[in-house]
């Protein structure tokens, strides 16, 4: 754990001493914030976060691929993974480490729009249980984009390929239940069960599924162990 936390701790220093997180937090804010508001004014009567948690997840498929796209590949471009590599620290602890460092800038993002709800408490009974559900199944897709993100980012020593990658595939899963058009039978179950925002949508309903969260933890299993083999492969 020391050694997960040591990377942790190095990426976020990264994190904050460059103006990427910032950029990509403010426009995330500015973006998702003016929705909201959109949204909240247009349906005044309605009390709840429905406006922004529908609009979220898209834009995080924009955003953190922004986020990780230089986790990995920027230290393959300046030969600083490779001498990180030579320290006592195994190639799965520097993934952890990473991905962990992405996810609590993430947190951070989340946490920042919290005035959100608090706002609308004030105007109204706001069902604060669909809230915080709204914002674990947040998380969770977040965690996921940021897995696949930090995957990508393994393949390249190019942070705009990287970016390219992972934003295809976190817009491709959030989009697949759409694409297939109106499926039947196995199809249909393939596609819903594939796509990021159908388990998103029922875990921001309160509807908590033992299913949903076993996908995102299996998309983030799967790209982490992807992740650590790839940089293990030194192929780069």
């Amino acid at each position: 754990m020391k050694k997960i936390f040591f990377v942790m701790k190095r990426e976020l220093g990264s994190y904050f001493n460059s103006v990427v997180a910032y950029v990509v937090a403010v426009l995330f804010l500015v973006i998702t914030g003016s929705l909201f508001w959109i949204s909240f004014f247009d349906e005044v009567s309605v009390l709840s976060l429905r406006g922004f948690f529908d609009q979220a997840p898209l834009f995080l498929a924009f955003f953190v691929p922004a986020i990780t796209m230089g986790l990995v590949a920027d230290e393959k471009r300046s030969g600083t993974l490779e001498l990180l590599m030579t320290m006592p620290i195994s190639n799965a602890q520097i993934i952890v480490g990473k991905f962990a460092a992405a996810l609590v800038l993430l947190a951070v993002i989340f946490t920042v729009t919290l005035p959100y709800p608090y706002t609308l408490s004030l105007l109204g009974n706001l069902d604060w249980g669909a809230t915080w559900s709204g914002y674990a199944g947040l998380m969770l897709l977040g965690a996921a984009y940021t897995a696949i993100g930090v995957m990508a980012s393994s393949w390249t020593r190019d942070q705009v390929v990287a970016i390219l990658i992972a934003f295809s595939i976190c817009f491709f899963l959030y989009l697949i239940d759409q694409l297939v058009g109106q499926p039947t039978g196995t199809a249909a179950y393939i596609a819903e069960y594939a796509s990021t925002s159908h388990h998103f949508q029922h875990i921001a309903r309160g509807v908590v599924d033992v299913r949903n969260i076993v996908y995102y933890l299996s998309i983030i299993g799967v790209s982490l162990v992807v992740a650590t083999l790839s940089i293990g492969a030194r192929r780069w």
